[in-house]
């Protein structure tokens, strides 16, 4: 799991990572490099600069069917009706010595559909040829300026709920200003025990680094089974955002992190509210389709040798997302 450095593909990034954590054996992911913002009429965003239009066709998505943070930029592709303005090349589920790669041996894994080249962190470099960073996805492509917009899922995903709406007419809103504070809130807190925490629990090399990070994460779990036990979603009656961010590792928890990860006190199946919830947000119009079972089990367990050196791929169990999720009362109310 290399990195860039100066443009040069080198070294190791989960031992940076690691070391970076103050040398418990704790994993701390770096920050995106990337984050500029696509707005209405290309003026600045909260961060980076303007200059980015929303305009139809001028912008091209990398992702992994893999990766949680590129599956939040595909489903608000899909809930803002984004799917035919902004298309998308997806990297292949092995992410070995040379990161990220454009192989399509792999159903579903596309090439490159914009410049042929055989690595994703060859994007990066075509950006910026001296850039230092992390080959991750997803990255979203300006081909006006042949530069990254931005490679920080969280604000791709705010740059699609809103910049658009003019061309698309899809006016849904997913981050409502009277809800932001209390999707904020969340969000942090998810992100940092669970999102992430799944990462700090499965990378962890020492037992003090994994308890730190197990604990938090099973009582960031029992916190959200309490609040869906009231509310139909995180805030109340309304999807959020907060929802859209949590789903992506809800969907990958029991097939992944439960056994991979060590995150195995309790399965997302094991909690009444929270699997009627993730089985009801898989069944939203538009979002099975961006969730790539086999693409998620390859990609973990071929892809991480210091946890699977074997590379075994396990059997796993037949799970039934189209089951009925029950939760109508919750809205009616």
């Amino acid at each position: 799991m290399g990195m860039l450095i100066d443009g040069t593909w080198t070294g190791d990034s989960l031992a940076a990572d690691l070391e970076k954590g103050g040398g418990k054996g704790a994993f701390e992911r770096k920050a995106s490099v990337f984050r500029n913002w696509v707005t209405v009429d290309g003026s600045p965003g909260p961060t980076g600069t303007g200059g980015f239009k929303a305009e139809a066709g001028r912008y091209h998505l990398y992702v992994s069917h893999a990766c949680p943070w590129a599956n939040r930029a595909m489903i608000f592709r899909a809930l803002k009706g984004l799917n035919d303005m902004i298309d998308v090349s997806v990297v292949h589920p092995d992410m070995l010595n040379d990161g990220w790669t454009f192989a399509t041996d792999f159903d579903g894994a596309t090439g490159d559909r914009q410049f042929g080249l055989p690595f994703l962190r060859d994007i990066y470099v075509k950006s910026d040829p001296n850039v230092t960073t992390r080959a991750t996805v997803p990255i979203l492509w300006d081909r006006e300026t042949g530069t990254i917009v931005s490679n920080e899922s969280s604000e791709i995903i705010r740059m699609f709920n809103s910049a658009f709406n003019g061309l698309t007419g899809n006016s849904d809103d997913y981050y409502p200003d009277a809800l932001r504070p209390e999707i904020d809130a969340i969000n942090d807190r998810v992100y940092d025990t669970l999102n992430n925490g799944v990462y700090k629990s499965g990378f962890a090399r020492t037992q003090e680094a994994y308890d730190a990070a197990v604990g938090p994460l099973f009582d960031t779990l029992d916190w959200l089974e309490g609040i869906l036990a009231g509310n139909r979603y995180l805030t109340g009656p309304r999807v959020t955002e907060a929802d859209w961010r949590l789903f992506p590792t809800l969907a990958r928890f029991d097939l992944v992190y439960h056994l991979h990860f060590k995150c195995n006190r309790k399965r997302i199946i094991d909690y009444p509210n929270l699997w009627a919830y993730t089985r009801e947000l898989y069944q939203w119009p538009g979002v099975a389709d961006t969730i790539h079972f086999d693409h998620i089990v390859r990609h973990y367990h071929y892809s991480h040798d210091s946890i699977n050196p074997y590379r075994i791929i396990p059997t796993n169990p037949v799970i039934d997302w189209l089951e009925p999720h029950g939760r109508q009362a919750l809205r009616a109310a």
